[in-house]
């Protein structure tokens, strides 16, 4: 049996520096190297699916971890791109090439994707709520009936009232990696109104994606201000929030 390395790599027991399982996380578990799968590329020839399936047998040519998939997917192909998925929760990859970078912010250094032999690295980061934002909005206050009317709702927010929310529902995500933490909604006044809350859930994705861009610089020289960013997921259909 086989997989790719990027599929390897999220198990924790393969070496993404030297592109082999590693032997002595191995030992320490009691793991047979033998029961393991070969590590291939992401491009590569995985046998074929069973007839069952799709009516015939069909031969499997790539594969690929579900981010670096989308990674792969947006053409972020040099380093220094980034693509950030927006589902209910966010994961953005940024590709640093043949750098295979020791973040010190709290980030996951992974590989991005393996092709011809050549490994290319990342540092990703997860954010815990961003399509759960909009839920929130349409579900728990009940401001809008459909996700799709969050960003024309926040559009009419009133530029005067600074209203900020900080979507810790479940904790925080990367860089800050906080179980503990919970939401909180700051500057309310009088006027503040449905169309403010709902400006504070989207732009508070905005915030955190920020954060994580932040903490790749910082990680990585090459992570200029002129950052590459590729977007897909279900909030990307907002093009108010993507604007941010």
């Amino acid at each position: 049996h086989a997989t790719d390395a990027t599929n390897a790599s999220r198990t924790l027991v393969y070496n993404i520096e030297k592109n082999a399982w590693d032997e002595e996380l191995l030992s320490i578990l009691n793991i047979p190297a033998e029961i393991l799968p070969d590590v291939k590329d992401c491009a590569d020839d995985f046998g074929l699916t069973e007839k069952s399936l799709f009516g015939a047998e069909m031969r499997i040519l790539g594969v690929a971890g579900d981010q670096h998939a989308a990674t792969i997917g947006q053409a972020c192909f040099e380093p220094g791109m980034m693509k950030s998925t927006y589902g209910t929760g966010c994961f953005a990859l940024l590709n640093t090439g043949a750098d295979l970078v020791r973040s010190r912010n709290r980030l996951l250094t992974t590989i991005a994707y393996r092709l011809n032999g050549k490994t290319t690295y990342a540092l990703e980061g997860s954010i815990f709520i961003a399509g759960a934002a909009v839920q929130w909005l349409r579900d728990g206050i009940k401001v809008i009936g459909k996700a799709e009317q969050s960003g024309a709702l926040a559009a009419t927010a009133d530029p005067a009232q600074q209203v900020y929310l900080v979507p810790a529902f479940v904790g925080l995500g990367a860089p800050h990696w906080d179980a503990d933490a919970r939401g909180a909604i700051f500057g309310l006044t009088r006027n503040s109104g449905p169309a403010e809350f709902a400006r504070a859930a989207l732009e508070s994705v905005a915030f955190q994606t920020r954060d994580l861009l932040d903490a790749m610089r910082k990680d990585w020289k090459g992570a200029s201000a002129k950052t590459v960013l590729r977007v897909d997921g279900g909030m990307v259909a907002s093009d108010w929030t993507m604007q941010r």
